[in-house]
C-alpha cells in the first residue's frame, strides 16, 4: 500500500518516486488522485515525513536536532501566557527556535464583520476555529539561534519588513538562555514594542 500522508487541512499526499536529472532517485510527495509517477510504499531509511506549519509535507532526512526539549518547551509554556496565542506557533529547527505569526482574520474578527459579536453558538465557534486550524497561514517573526551548545547561548533575530533590509534583523542586545529571552521578547509579538527591538 502506497505511503500516504494527511495534513492539518485535511488534504492527503502520496509519496512518489523519480529521478533527477543526473538518474538519482528523487522522492515527494503529491496529492493523492492525481498521478504523479510510481507510488513508494515504504518510506526510505533515514527519512521521515515532515508538515510545515503552513501544511506542505515533505520528505526530511534524519538530522539531529540541537535544540534541547526542555528548550523548546521553555519557550512554548512563554508563548502560552500571550494574550493572543492562538495566534502563534513553534517551530523547531536544527540549531534555531522560531515563532511564527497567523497572518489574516482570525474566527473572532470574521464575527464582528457579520455582527455576530454578541455571544454566537458553541457550535459555530467550534466550526470557525476547525475552519481556521485547517486553512491559516504563517510566517516567521522571531526566532532564537543557538550561538553556544556548551554554555546554551541563544541570540534573537526579529523579521523586518523595511524595503532596505527585508530579512531577518539581529538583536545584537539580546543573548542568554533561551528563556530569558523568549521572556523579554514574546510580550512585545502584536505591539509596536515589537518593531521598536534592533
Amino acid at each position: 500500500m502506497p505511503v500516504s500522508y494527511t495534513n492539518r487541512k485535511g488534504q492527503t499526499y502520496t509519496l512518489y518516486l523519480g529521478q533527477t536529472k543526473s538518474g538519482k532517485p528523487r522522492y515527494y510527495f503529491g496529492r493523492t488522485g492525481k498521478t504523479q509517477g510510481e507510488p513508494v510504499t515504504e518510506i526510505p531509511p533515514g527519512f521521515s515525513i515532515s508538515e510545515s506549519v503552513n501544511g506542505i509535507v515533505s520528505l526530511a532526512k534524519h538530522k539531529p536536532s540541537l535544540i534541547q526539549p526542555e528548550e523548546a518547551a521553555a519557550v512554548e509554556a512563554i508563548l502560552q501566557q500571550h494574550p493572543q496565542a492562538q495566534r502563534y506557533r513553534v517551530v523547531v529547527k536544527h540549531n534555531r527556535i522560531e515563532i511564527y505569526e497567523q497572518f489574516g482574520p482570525d474566527y473572532n474578527e470574521v464575527l464582528k464583520i457579520f455582527g455576530m459579536a454578541d455571544e454566537p453558538s458553541p457550535h459555530l465557534v467550534g466550526e470557525l476555529q476547525a475552519m481556521e486550524e485547517r486553512h491559516a497561514q504563517y510566517s516567521p517573526v522571531l526566532r532564537f539561534n543557538l550561538l553556544d551548545p556548551v554554555q546554551r547561548s541563544f541570540g534573537a533575530e526579529r523579521m523586518c519588513y523595511l524595503s532596505s533590509i527585508d530579512g531577518w534583523l539581529e538583536l545584537y542586545q539580546y543573548m542568554g538562555s533561551v528563556k530569558q529571552l523568549a521572556q523579554a521578547l514574546i510580550p512585545t509579538l502584536g505591539t509596536d514594542e515589537f518593531f521598536e527591538l534592533f
